[in-house]
């Protein structure tokens, strides 16, 4: 998202004095574009996170919104360009006041429920369609601000150069993204958020039309849209450099994506996690393009071989790095690096002003198209997770023409042979981890599969002394159930399932009161469906529709089961809204393992529906086994509120190795359940730590982190 850095590339120099310019002036134009950069900031993380229940909680939800958010800023510097190279002043500013009007129908920026998606199929279009009618217009017409407002600005002031506005854009980009998180998400609800934002939306707006009307009076366009004279201007770029003007943006967008899905599939899709890469991504532009100084090109080349080797080695061997800090700091940091020598040489390359709204365009077009990438054609083009390692390759491809064609390369003269040594030598290494991690990924293989949700694998892992081993479901990086190749043992529950973990017990209380009826979030390998006996019934809710063939075609779980078992498509949550109570005798919510944390399934709101579909002495078994986050706090909380007993089942791995450690817990309101013989072992949850209950407009991430 450049915009707002790139509002005003050749500054004057600093301490330019603006005679005649009065100080109502100069307030009326800088609160209309730091109210424009503040809210357009603001909508991101707001937006994504009031769909986000919609569609699973998946990360891929927040790419899609960087994708709409990337188009929608091409398409509002495409308009700046034109109204004020095509239109005069008066007509610039009607046109724009009827937009900002016909923007105001469309507040409060609440999705509508008809939006809500039916079934699993992929919901990258539904996504695109909710947001064009629910921001799409008032983003717009944020977009367009840095650009339009400049150009009325220097018009108002005849021909002065905003450097100001410039700087204070920037600073109102910085503080919209840094606030959301720790001020903004914690302490309002999503729904008072979104009206707060559509109250300032109205305010900003007042403010747009009475600047454009201010500069209308101020009469001619002194300064502003005569072009300079060819020779002052020198050549125009080469389409070379033009190519660059693309291709230097978009491998830093797409690496922002890249990353912002490697850190958000290992944790969850909180603001956090999404705002911490873009707020950096954002730095690099404001040090790049404001301060040339904060860039030069030899320290940030070294620190970029540094930085991608230990990105790429992280990718190739993930169990040598698992502290969730350092990761953290891992991948932002050596994203920063990235960022730093895109945007540099971007700003290095910035050319005389006669050229400069192509420049502009040149640049949203580079962003774009590093969304598009990740957002649109990697889920299809790949069969796992490779844009990180396809950016980083990029990244260094990028490095290698700077270093060996730019004229100012230290890579050239007498140190050329030398230091080419060494940067072929980190370039074929890199590279060569980059082949290793694909490799990896599809290495013993069975199958390999992507959609919207992510990459899923399916592998045989032989086993010792005569046995035939096992198969294994994994998504991304986690493990989503395992089954013996042994036709005897596959019939038993295995890995986070077996008989004495927490459902398991559950399940075998349920089945000593006779048939049972069995509701399951999360499908996995169908694992559960191994405790299904002649008259009972098990009803799996799944969002992938991926995962529903893998667990039907290669694992027997649910073939095998001796009872009916069905599949519901789509977000449990929003299947089971529209079912009739269900009176399950256990209801097992399993999603929340690995991968994106679906918090919109941990509600007070949610645990409401799971107690409308279970009998009134049902068990709602929810397993909480995470790296991460400790849910402990938030199932407290929810037992409490509906005065229900929760006890925790924790269990250690097993000697065969077929029982993974794991823990569960039991939520019910049946009185003396705990009580019986196989919950000696249980524990209740009373040293939990006490934390506000959640709710669909509020949750907490970050006072859960382990």
């Amino acid at each position: 998202m450049e915009h707002e850095s790139l509002d005003q590339l050749p500054l004057p120099e600093s301490g330019a004095s603006e005679p005649g310019i009065g100080r109502g002036l100069v307030l009326l134009f800088g609160a209309t574009v730091f109210l424009s950069a503040f809210l357009l900031f603001q909508v991101q993380p707001l937006i994504a996170r009031l769909i986000l229940p919609w569609f699973g909680g998946s990360a891929a939800v927040w790419a899609t919104c960087m994708l709409f958010f990337q188009l929608v800023l091409l398409l509002g510097y495409l308009y700046a360009h034109w109204i004020t190279s095509h239109l005069a002043a008066n007509r610039q500013v009607l046109l724009h006041a009827g937009l900002l009007a016909a923007s105001l129908l469309l507040l409060p920026i609440m999705p509508n429920a008809a939006w809500k998606p039916s079934g699993g199929a992929n919901p990258t279009l539904g996504i695109l369609g909710l947001l064009g009618v629910t921001v799409g217009l008032p983003y717009f017409l944020l977009s367009t601000t840095g650009p339009l407002v400049q150009a009325w600005y220097a018009r108002a002031t005849r021909g002065q150069l905003p450097y100001r506005l410039f700087a204070l854009s920037n600073f109102a980009s910085l503080l919209a993204l840094l606030s959301y998180p720790p001020l903004v998400e914690p302490y309002l609800a999503t729904r008072n958020q979104a009206l707060g934002w559509s109250a300032a939306f109205v305010v900003f707006a007042v403010l747009a039309v009475a600047s454009g009307l201010r500069s209308r009076r101020a009469g001619g366009m002194a300064g502003i849209g005569t072009p300079e004279p060819a020779e002052d201007a020198g050549p125009a770029p080469s389409p070379g450099e033009r190519l660059m003007w693309i291709a230097l943006p978009a491998c830093a967008s797409a690496m922002l994506l890249a990353v912002t899905n490697h850190l958000t599939q290992d944790v969850a899709s909180i603001p956090f996690l999404w705002i911490l890469p873009l707020a950096l991504y954002l730095l690099s532009f404001v040090l790049s393009f404001d301060a040339p100084g904060w860039y030069r090109r030899w320290p940030y080349m070294v620190a970029l071989a540094i930085a991608l080797s230990g990105m790429t080695y992280r990718l190739w061997d993930d169990e040598r790095l698992t502290e969730l800090k350092a990761i953290i700091a891992l991948y932002t940091v050596g994203f920063f690096v990235c960022c730093m020598f895109c945007h540099g040489e971007l700003a290095r390359r910035k050319p005389h002003p006669r050229y400069l709204t192509s420049f502009y365009l040149m640049m949203s077009v580079g962003g774009a198209l590093g969304g598009v990438f990740v957002g649109l054609v990697a889920p299809y083009l790949f069969v796992g997770s490779f844009e990180l390692p396809v950016s980083i390759a990029v990244c260094i491809l990028l490095a290698i023409h700077v270093l060996y064609w730019d004229a100012g390369s230290p890579f050239r003269g007498a140190r050329r042979i030398w230091a080419w040594c060494l940067f072929a030598a980190f370039a074929a290494g890199n590279c060569g981890l980059l082949v290793n991690v694909t490799r990896q990924w599809t290495s013993g293989a069975r199958l390999v599969v992507r959609n919207f949700y992510g990459g899923l694998r399916v592998s045989d892992v032989a086993g010792d002394d005569g046995d035939p081993g096992y198969r294994k479901l994994l998504h991304g990086n986690i493990d989503h159930g395992e089954q013996s190749l042994d036709p005897v043992r596959a019939k038993e529950p295995a890995t986070y399932y077996c008989r004495d973990s927490g459902v398991g017990f559950a399940l075998k209380e349920a089945a000593a009161q006779g048939p049972m009826r069995v509701g399951v979030v999360g499908l996995g390998a169908g694992t559960l469906a191994a405790y299904a006996r002649p008259g009972d019934y098990f009803r799996f809710y799944e969002i992938n529709p991926l995962v529903i063939r893998l667990a039907t075609s290669e694992f027997t779980y649910t073939r095998q089961a001796g009872s009916a078992v069905e599949f519901s498509l789509g977000d449990a949550r929003l299947s089971l809204e529209r079912e009739a109570p269900q009176n399950y005798d256990v209801l097992a919510v399993d999603a929340f393992s690995g991968d994106s944390i679906p918090v919109h399934l941990l509600t007070r709101e949610a645990f409401a529906l799971y107690f409308r579909h279970i009998k009134p002495d049902g068990v709602v078994a929810v397993h909480i086994s995470n790296r991460y986050l400790d849910l402990r706090p938030v199932l407290k909380q929810a037992a409490k509120a509906f005065g229900k007993q929760a006890r925790e089942i924790d269990t250690d791995d097993d000697d065969s190795r077929t029982c993974f450690g794991c823990t569960w817990i039991l939520v019910t309101g049946q009185r003396g359940y705990f009580g019986r013989p196989i919950f000696e072992s249980a524990t209740t949850l009373d040293k939990s730590r006490d934390l506000p209950i959640w709710t669909d407009d509020y949750s907490n991430l970050f006072r859960i982190l382990k």
